[in-house]
C-alpha cells in the first residue's frame, strides 16, 4: 500500500489534483488521470491492485494500465512524495502526546 511521507498533502478530486510537499514548499499539479492513478495507489492494497482498478475505470489493456500505474508510482518515488512500505512503528507521528486530557 502507498503511503504519503509526513509534510506532503495532496487535494485530488476527478478534475485534476494537486500535491504540496511542505519540506521544498512546491506543489505539484496532476492531470485528471494521474490524479485517479494517486487516488487508486493509496487506496489499494498493491500496486497490482491499483492497475487493475486503473485499467477498468478506463477501458485499457492491463499492461498498458501496469505500465502507467508503475510510471505514476515512480515519479511520486522519485520526488519523496509517497512510498509502498509501511511506516516503522518508530516514525508514526503521534498526535495525543503532550496534549492535555
Amino acid at each position: 500500500m502507498w503511503h504519503l511521507y509526513d509534510g506532503v498533502h495532496c487535494v485530488l478530486t476527478d478534475e485534476g489534483g494537486a500535491i504540496l510537499n511542505e519540506r521544498t514548499g512546491r506543489w505539484s499539479c496532476l492531470t485528471p488521470t494521474a490524479t485517479a492513478a494517486v487516488m487508486l495507489l493509496l487506496a489499494s492494497a498493491s500496486e497490482e491492485e491499483a492497475a487493475g482498478r486503473f485499467a477498468e475505470r478506463y477501458s485499457i489493456p492491463a499492461g498498458q494500465a501496469v505500465t502507467d500505474m508503475h510510471a505514476v508510482a515512480s515519479a511520486l518515488a522519485a520526488q519523496g512524495l509517497a512510498h509502498d512500505a509501511p511506516v516503522p512503528l518508530g516514525r508514526i507521528r503521534q498526535w495525543w502526546k503532550g496534549r492535555p486530557s
